[in-house]
């Protein structure tokens, strides 16, 4: 992996300039709203609104979370187990959340871990308790139904690492530090080496999407952001056979999602065990999207991979898609730092 490198002078140079109020301006979009970046000592929130996280894993993430500056706070409710495997139940999990949205001295949250739960919580948190408390909810997996809900309320949100991983990683490597730089305000700006499968183009649209098995089963809900038009969908997905996968792509092409898609990027499949004839997950879903006159960019270091890299999910975001390579550019407000990943 190849990142740009930029000075610490010139990072903190790039920190000064950013506002610490939340902005609206017409690059966002109608209904989008990019939260305000932190600044140092600012309050993260750290929550668990899907399966239970051991403490030893968040106190790991509180401490890389104080080194880069920040001073977490731990969910009333965090440490709690219901059911063998929630953290909580759906009130105790629901409650948090709301805490951590609520409190203005909580700057943004950061879920522990994913697995499963967030879908008990879709009729459960009004959006308008997103949309009057902007702040930055970071996650994947799981966490995914929560973006849907942030999208849907016309806030952004961050698809990154979290709290488990972040202490499977010491808080070291690109992954943690684009995260620390996105909170602070630096935006990525992402180039991709050409991949057999791209479909080639360029489109601009708001980029939803995340863990397929997560976002599918809300379709039609609260929770779908999908529904909009205009849309670019990241897909990724963990152990799930082909033919798992293929249903369920098939669910997204009958509901009319890919009918509303200007551009897909997919990310990592982690362990999705081929058992159909195709050399890769990638192929499969190309083969449907081959009928759509929209860019297509495979491989990108997203989800259940060792590399996890952030993406603004609500957010207006470019794909340029050509032979030799592909870029993803969000059009939000702050600095950008140019990634250059070698996958």
């Amino acid at each position: 992996m190849k990142q740009t490198i930029i000075s610490a002078c010139a990072i903190l140079a790039l920190l000064s300039s950013c506002s610490h109020g939340a902005s609206e301006n017409p690059g966002i979009g109608p209904s989008c709203i990019q939260p305000a970046a932190l600044k140092e000592g600012d309050k993260i929130a750290l929550i668990s609104p899907s399966y239970h996280t051991p403490m030893e894993n968040v106190d790991t993430a509180a401490m890389i979370l104080r080194n880069w500056g920040f001073e977490p706070v731990v969910g009333p409710n965090v440490g709690k187990e219901y059911r063998g495997a929630y953290a909580g139940t759906p009130k105790e999990r629901l409650a948090d959340l709301k805490w951590a949205l609520k409190d203005p001295d909580i700057k943004a949250i950061l879920c522990n871990r994913g697995g499963y739960g967030t879908i008990h919580l879709v009729d459960l948190l009004k959006e308008e308790t997103i949309a009057t408390h902007p702040k930055w909810l970071i996650g994947f997996s799981d966490i995914t139904t929560l973006h849907g809900m942030c999208t849907r309320a016309g806030v952004m949100s961050i698809h990154g690492t979290m709290c488990s991983l972040m202490t499977k990683s010491r808080g070291t490597g690109l992954t943690n530090t684009l995260l620390r730089d996105l909170l602070y305000g630096i935006i990525p700006e992402y180039v991709l080496p050409a991949h057999p499968l791209n479909q080639k183009g360029t489109a601009t649209g708001i980029l939803v999407g995340g863990n397929l098995f997560s976002f599918s089963p809300v379709l039609g809900t609260g929770a779908d952001a999908t529904a909009n038009q205009d849309i670019i969908l990241f897909i990724e997905e963990v152990e799930e056979d082909m033919s798992h996968l293929d249903r369920v792509i098939n669910t997204l092409r009958l509901n009319g999602v890919f009918d509303r898609c200007k551009g897909v990027i997919l990310g990592d499949f982690t362990d999705c065990e081929a058992n159909l004839d195709y050399s890769s997950v990638e192929e499969m879903i190309c083969s449907y999207l081959e009928q759509y006159d929209i860019p297509v960019i495979c491989g990108f270091p997203g989800g259940h991979g060792d590399v996890n890299l952030p993406l603004l999910m609500g957010a207006p975001v470019t794909l340029d898609v050509q032979k030799e390579k592909a870029t993803i550019t969000f059009d939000v407000q702050g600095p950008k730092q140019i990634i250059r990943t070698d996958l």
